[in-house]
């Protein structure tokens, strides 16, 4: 009976060291993550990747000195407008929107996008992905905005993407698949593609 009585006393008096010890570490690893913030990732043609921390953080909107709104910085839709505005000298027409939003469900595969001024291609496609196009996907469960990505390289059977806001992996290989004249990129969660290729 009084072994008991000690051995609940002794559960009772580790609880509060436990905790104690989880709430330290998770300020330390906090402080280490916001410590790293903005540093420098990886790059794709000289256009930078950075780290973010948390997914959901966000510092403060990045603009040119022109005055345009590259977007929330270090967020994945800063990443690629800010590639398409130093790599491209691109300006898309409709500045705000989370990544989802660049997807226009209501357009056929291979249409102009207006709000991007871009062609905008689905998931299967006529056309093959292309290096420097924009991947589109959607939202889930854990992430409500969906994500954006750079394609990087091409071949007949993959594509490598590179990407920020995805903790500190920027670069994934996704399968490429050519069936029935058309291009499909394995991913239930790819919604299409935003392409300057055909723009004259």
């Amino acid at each position: 009976m009084t072994n008991s009585i000690f051995h609940k006393k002794k559960k009772r008096s580790t609880l509060p060291k436990i905790i104690f010890i989880l709430i330290v570490g998770i300020i330390f690893f906090k402080i280490k993550v916001d410590k790293e913030v903005g540093k420098e990732l990886d790059s794709f043609n000289n256009v930078k990747v950075y780290f973010n921390g948390f997914p959901t953080k966000s510092f403060g909107r990045n603009l040119s000195e022109d005055g345009y709104n590259i977007g929330m910085k270090f967020q994945c839709v800063e990443f690629i407008k800010r590639y398409y505005y130093e790599y491209y000298k691109h300006k898309m027409s409709d500045t705000y929107g989370n990544a989802k939003d660049f997807y226009d469900n209501k357009l056929k595969d291979g249409d102009m996008n207006l709000k991007r001024g871009l062609l905008q291609f689905s998931n299967p496609s006529f056309k093959k992905p292309s290096v420097g196009d924009i991947v589109i996907f959607k939202p889930y469960i854990l992430n409500r905005y969906g994500h954006v990505a750079i394609i990087s390289k091409v071949d007949e059977s993959t594509i490598e993407i590179i990407q920020q806001n995805v903790w500190k992996k920027t670069r994934e290989n996704l399968k490429l698949i050519h069936t029935n004249d058309l291009w499909y990129i394995e991913s239930k969660r790819i919604m299409g593609r935003l392409s300057l290729s055909d723009i004259n």
